[in-house]
């Protein structure tokens, strides 16, 4: 006689708190983007990150030359640094080393300066000395610093003065993020230099603010969507671990839903660093979308008996035990799905956002949810 399934009260509750936990973990990442009036620093952010974050209004004020943009839902801060013009430039020094000194003081790491871009246009062919004194002031704090030269044409000769000019920056990145006409060639010039930028900036912010980059990032951009792919694998492999140390003493197959919460967890941060917004309702629709008509059965005996299939030698795990490789097996699987269905969607539809119906089909297919 099979064992009774447990009550589903507790397992709601597991599922809920680890949605919850997922959303709340996603942390945030803050970029600090200076640069004179006119070089093209709101067309950067909005080519580089999702929901046009640089025109959904002013932003708040931070300083008199500061200003913030963030909207709910997003783990992005941009720090808009304006007054770099030779005359406004020891005010917003002031204020912007204060700025600084105030967030690298704060306990929590969510309120530091993570990175700087410094956006020099590159048709200007100089480098101001406002512009060498906040790199190297910013580089004094601690902050990485990537200067951009904005509106840029291929193998700019200005790359090389910047970089002697600037050493202390991490890396100079020519960049042009829209398409550019050029009349007297009857040509349009294609936008360049982002998936470069991306790249540098994921190499150069800390761990713990990782899936904040990831999710902000616009999937318009390839490089955006292999950042993306890359912290959703690891979001898997951590899943598949926490798998086998809870399988550790064999799960009886009537309690595979001890394992819902990992897998409900590895599921909602894999949508997050996939774009989801940062809103606990939207996350639990993606996952009992994606795993099952209610939170109640969500996973359950259906869905690991069908993952069950997919590993040689493990059908019999049905009728006794899931062993800690056989849960971590299970988990990978389930999570490189996801993964796989999540970055074929973004790749067909680029900035578009995740169609949750479509992502649940799509991974139904792929893993065979349901199949007698």
């Amino acid at each position: 006689m099979p064992a009774p399934m447990p009550d589903p009260l507790p397992l709601q509750d597991a599922i809920a708190d680890a949605i919850s936990t997922a959303t709340r973990g996603a942390g945030r990442v803050n970029i600090l983007v200076a640069g004179k009036t006119g070089v093209g620093k709101s067309t950067l952010i909005n080519a580089v990150f999702r929901g046009e974050l640089a025109r959904t209004g002013a932003g708040k004020p931070v300083t008199s030359t500061t200003q913030e943009f963030t909207r709910p839902g997003h783990p992005l801060t941009i720090i808009d640094t304006r007054g770099l013009e030779v005359a406004d430039y020891e005010a917003s020094r002031r204020e912007l080393d204060a700025l600084i000194r105030e967030r690298a003081a704060a306990a929590e790491q969510e309120r530091h300066i993570h990175i700087a871009w410094l956006c020099i246009q590159d048709s200007s062919h100089r480098v101001e000395d406002a512009e060498i004194a906040l790199c190297n002031m910013l580089a004094d704090a601690g902050i990485p610093v990537i200067t951009v030269l904005t509106k840029a044409r291929k193998n700019s000769p200005f790359a090389d003065t910047a970089r002697e000019l600037l050493p202390r920056a991490r890396q100079v990145v020519p960049v042009r993020a829209l398409p550019e006409r050029i009349d007297e060639l009857d040509a349009d010039l294609p936008p360049m230099g982002l998936d470069e930028l991306i790249a540098a900036t994921a190499q150069a912010i800390p761990e713990a603010q990782q899936r904040a980059y990831a999710n902000a990032l616009s999937t318009r951009n390839k490089q955006a969507l292999e950042v993306k792919k890359k912290r959703a694998e690891i979001e898997v492999n951590i899943a598949a671990g926490l798998a086998a140390s809870a399988a550790a003493a064999p799960i009886p197959f009537s309690d595979a839903f001890a394992l819902v919460p990992i897998q409900v967890g590895m599921i909602a941060k894999i949508g997050i660093t996939f774009g989801m917004e940062l809103d606990t309702a939207a996350i639990t629709t993606l996952v009992t979308s994606t795993l099952g008509a209610s939170a109640a059965t969500l996973i359950g005996r259906s869905v690991v008996s069908s993952l069950l299939k997919l590993i040689p030698g493990a059908g019999s795990a049905a009728g006794g035990t899931i062993a800690a490789t056989t849960a971590a097996t299970i988990t990978k699987l389930l999570g490189n799905a996801y993964v796989a269905v999540l970055y074929d969607f973004c790749q067909r539809h680029p900035g578009k956002d995740i169609d949750t119906a479509m992502i649940a089909q799509a991974l139904k297919q792929r893993v065979g949810f349901g199949r007698g």
